[in-house]
């Protein structure tokens, strides 16, 4: 079977374009879940580069932690995990839609780091002169 860890990785720099586009357009909420999306995707090529033959979760902090990833990543994963689901479901806040709660910051951020992810994926699965 092929090796698809490339697969993974262009499809995170894929989303991560569909992000930055809704950056533009002021979609907050969808900038945090794509960045999250982004983060987890990378992070899946990068363990089936190293061999892994599936990956069932869909944590950024505990699939680098499988993959013995901390310091800095490791912080930015806890804070795109809490948009994996707050992001799209109604019921994850006491009221209101989901969207109404996230912000140009917290936007801008997630980006930040679901290009972090995207960068360390990047070197690690095509060599350290594609990280950027």
């Amino acid at each position: 079977m092929a090796n698809r860890a490339n697969d993974w990785l262009r499809q995170a720099e894929e989303e991560l374009l569909w992000a930055k586009d809704a950056l533009v357009s002021g979609r907050w909420a969808l900038v945090c879940f794509t960045s999250q999306q982004v983060a987890e995707k990378s992070l899946k090529g990068m363990a089936i580069r190293r061999g892994a033959a599936q990956i069932k979760s869909h944590s950024v902090k505990d699939i680098a932690a499988a993959l013995e990833i901390d310091g800095e990543l490791d912080e930015m994963g806890r804070v795109l995990d809490q948009y994996y689901i707050t992001t799209r479901y109604p019921d994850a806040f006491y009221s209101g839609s989901p969207f109404e709660y996230f912000t140009k910051g917290q936007a801008a951020e997630a980006l930040r780091y679901a290009q972090a992810f995207l960068d360390r994926a990047r070197a690690e699965i095509r060599g350290p002169d594609a990280a950027t």
